[in-house]
């Protein structure tokens, strides 16, 4: 049994996965299996199967969004420790080096992760405050916006057990919806060193697609507040509760400005529900259908 298993999902991005396969490949610590899911790519990645023979574990899916391939990767991965790489990111050749001997350190933390470097349309950029990378327990602060890079995590593979894998209804932030789950109970771990080049900036980026991506985070509070407000920390409640309210009122006053009056009145439902505290899961669905 190797010790990681990594995923990488790709969808039409054959010649910049290869990259991204190749930082896995160098790794300085060489005990994992390496598992692409290709979702339903059009382009030549098919191709990796034959180019990257007996490097590689390649499976291959109908197109159905980057969730579904992570979780068909978690489904024949066959490690203890769980780390993901994004196709259009890096890693540096000690990255899983580092990461096994915190796991051999720390071996009660069940999520950690790596700080990472940012390239923007390829020039070198920093992290604003906001996004500093925090350890410890970080849920209040992963509320506003993600905080956990799935290139720079390495998880328990009995946390997907615990908590659920990535949401297949969401196009993007379902990595924010995880970690949500994760952190409402969970203790982060940090390596402060950069092991990640992290790139961003272009137009392929999921982040283009969609519009208003606070709506996906005020779905995964909702659903969040639906399926835990009974047991919640009060505290950890009336912050998502505030969280949620103050997105949702952002959004309602851009649909307002952008004339959508159907929309806004749905987003008025959402307020009343949080305020009511009944979270009705087909009043916030319409957060999806925009």
């Amino acid at each position: 049994m190797p010790f990681f298993s990594v995923i990488i999902p790709v969808f039409n991005r054959y010649q910049i996965v290869k990259h991204a396969i190749d930082s896995a490949l160098d790794q300085t610590f060489q005990d994992f299996e390496l598992i692409v899911v290709d979702d339903g790519s059009t382009d030549g990645s098919p191709a990796l199967e034959k180019e990257y023979h007996g490097r590689i574990v390649y499976i291959r899916q109908e197109h159905a969004g980057v969730s579904s391939a992570r979780n068909a990767g978690l489904s024949i991965a066959s490690s203890p420790y769980i780390a993901f790489l994004d196709s259009d990111d890096r890693w540096i050749p000690v990255k899983l080096e580092r990461h096994a001997i915190y796991l051999r350190e720390h071996p009660l933390v069940k999520i950690h992760q790596s700080n990472e470097a940012w390239i923007r349309n390829g020039r070198r950029a920093n992290p604003r405050l906001k996004h500093l990378k925090k350890e410890g327990r970080i849920f209040a602060d992963s509320l506003k916006l993600c905080l956990i890079s799935p290139s720079a995590v390495v998880m328990s593979r009995r946390l997907f057990d615990q908590y659920g894998q990535f949401d297949p209804e969401l196009p993007v932030c379902e990595d924010y919806d995880l970690w949500l789950r994760i952190t409402l109970e969970e203790w982060v771990g940090l390596l402060s060193e950069q092991l990640v080049i992290k790139y961003g900036g272009h137009q392929d980026q999921l982040s283009f697609k969609y519009w208003g991506m606070d709506r996906f985070r005020v779905y995964s509070i909702l659903k969040l507040l639906r399926n835990h407000s009974s047991t919640m920390n009060p505290l950890h409640k009336t912050q998502a509760i505030n969280t949620a309210l103050e997105k949702t009122l952002i959004l309602q006053k851009g649909a307002i400005k952008r004339k959508k009056q159907e929309f806004a009145q749905r987003l008025q439902e959402i307020i009343l529900m949080l305020n009511n505290g009944h979270y009705n899961a087909d009043a916030y669905r319409c957060l999806l259908e925009q």
